[in-house]
């Protein structure tokens, strides 16, 4: 039984902890959700898209990163509008899309060739429009990443108009050496910190030799988005489902306040199993043993 004065003493204390911290008792910690790359059933959507979008929600994921968008076709004949109400239709979210802008980054590229993209975006209610790959031709030299950050900063500029934010997505070319440093350590450098944010994929990032972690702690709060897909331990060359491969997704998601990650996004390219059995696997292992490290 609780003294009286066991009970003034403990009461004390909480009333301590509220002075210092005062939101202590009312705060709840954020709701995560676990999306996916629509890119992982890239073969599938021709079959049925709509049902494709339903097996996602199935799954467990509650966010779709899109991608496949083009100016004549829109999504697969689908309007960006139509799309938003479908993917609500089944609870979903679409934060962010994956647009190729080779047509932007050229040096005779408009921001008319952008502006479609954002339009597009706007019109799904993306928080992030975001650029999926590099055209080589783009890449060749130091200079060439310097004139890409240079177009990201207007893009972004573009984009914040319209209630976006800008985002880049990797591979692992990007850590190859340019003169005495790398296209991404270039793209960190040389972009606004304020206006581009990074989607680390941190599959391309390990085989590219890099540690998340220590790319977290050296520019914290930039990589907004992460990609996640396991490596095969056998051949690493192949995927597997999360927290079946080598990758130390328990390290990783407990360094994810200083990362700043706002979305989890799984992407997968290949599959040993059926690919609806996969995205659930690892839909329930993120939910079940990942988010909860997340500080």
């Amino acid at each position: 039984m609780i003294s009286r004065r066991n009970f003034i003493q403990q009461a004390g204390l909480v009333t301590a902890v509220v002075l210092v911290r005062p939101n202590i008792l009312c705060s709840e910690p954020k709701q995560r959700n676990v999306g996916i790359q629509l890119y992982t059933l890239r073969d599938e959507i021709g079959k049925d898209l709509k049902r494709v979008i339903a097996k996602i929600a199935e799954a467990g994921y509650k966010e779709i990163e899109m991608f496949g968008f083009s100016r004549k076709d829109k999504f697969w004949g689908i309007e960006p509008r139509i799309l938003k109400d479908i993917l609500a239709s089944h609870q979903l979210t679409s934060p962010s899309g994956h647009y190729g802008l080779d047509e932007y980054l050229a040096p005779e590229g408009k921001e008319d060739d952008l502006k479609v993209n954002i339009e597009a975006g706007a019109a799904l209610g993306h928080s992030y429009l975001t650029v999926p790959y590099l055209d080589d031709r783009f890449r060749r030299s130091a200079d060439d990443y310097k004139k890409i950050a240079e177009k990201f900063n207007k893009a972004a500029e573009l984009c914040k108009r319209s209630g976006l934010q800008f985002a880049y997505h990797n591979h692992d070319f990007e850590f190859n050496s340019v003169g005495n440093t790398t296209g991404y350590d270039i793209l960190l450098k040389e972009t606004d910190p304020s206006l581009v944010k990074f989607e680390l994929d941190i599959y391309w990032a390990v085989r590219g030799k890099k540690d998340p972690v220590k790319m977290f702690r050296e520019h914290p709060g930039r990589f907004t988005m992460w990609h996640v897909k396991d490596m095969d331990r056998v051949k690493p060359e192949l995927n597997t489902e999360i927290g079946k491969g080598s990758i130390d997704y328990k390290k990783i998601f407990a360094a994810a306040k200083v990362s700043g990650v706002e979305y989890i996004l799984v992407e997968q390219e290949n599959f040993s199993i059926d690919p609806y059995d996969s995205i659930t696997e690892s839909c329930n292992y993120i939910k079940g043993s990942l988010l909860p490290l997340m500080k």
